[in-house]
């Protein structure tokens, strides 16, 4: 389905939640809100396979509709390795379970998914671990522990795949990017109507940091090795090694 989210005026504009509303055009809407998201997916399938060790779990961490997830089941041959896909949102996770049935192949390992917070999620034997636009969504107060936790369940070895919009320290570049950014979600037909309230609605709800800032985070929580993998515009992705 088209996303049409924020095609008409809205008199109270609440903040933006992974509804059912959302949840029934977001394949839509990320594809036309996130360059590049095809890769990051893709992507995330293929350094999994290269790192992930066998006996051991491949979490994606808020997962949505599961395309992370699938790419893990796709991508990685490593023997007893289990996929878990986790989301809070119940619109999500029920859409998601469709979607796997249809996309898996033969081929595929199974993905078992998780309706719950990623933050009390208990962890354990992590050999991958992916947080695919999602730690933008957590209070900056979280974010440190999140980090931390997933670093604590993590193998020798193993690894956390980072994804995330981000901004910059100098005001001059951050604005820039942002404008060409909104000239990409133009070129994918968003109005400016659809542009400006998504955006209020985003306002309150998710929090970019700078690459600096990740980055800083990865190395405290104790990863020895991160590296960028991907950037497109204000998008950015790391792996860290742990």
């Amino acid at each position: 389905m088209k996303d049409a989210v924020y095609a008409n005026p809205f008199e109270s504009l609440g903040p933006f939640a992974f509804n059912d509303d959302v949840a029934s055009v977001f394949p839509d809407m990320i594809r036309r809100s996130v360059p590049g998201y095809g890769q990051l997916v893709g992507g995330a399938g293929l350094l999994a396979a290269r790192h992930a060790l066998a006996d051991s779990n491949l979490y994606d961490l808020g997962t949505s509709l599961g395309a992370t997830a699938l790419s893990l089941s796709r991508h990685v041959r490593a023997d007893g390795t289990r996929v878990i896909g986790v989301d809070n949102s119940s619109a999500m996770i029920e859409r998601a379970r469709g979607l796997l049935i249809e996309g898996r192949t033969a081929q595929d390992r199974p993905v078992d998914l998780v309706e719950g917070d990623i933050r009390t999620l208990p962890m354990h034997r992590a050999s991958v671990s992916c947080l695919n636009l999602t730690l933008q969504f957590l209070p900056m107060g979280d974010r440190d522990l999140m980090i931390k936790k997933i670093y604590d369940a993590t193998l020798p070895g193993g690894i956390l795949l980072l994804a995330e919009k981000v901004t910059f320290d100098d005001a001059d570049h951050a604005q820039w990017v942002q404008e060409v950014y909104w000239d990409f979600k133009r070129a994918n037909g968003y109005s400016e109507l659809e542009i400006a309230q998504k955006r209020t609605a985003l306002e309150n709800v998710m929090f970019p940091e700078t690459p600096g800032a990740h980055e800083s985070r990865l190395r405290a929580a104790g990863f020895e090795t991160t590296r960028v993998w991907f950037q497109t515009l204000n998008f950015m992705a790391w792996i860290a090694i742990k």
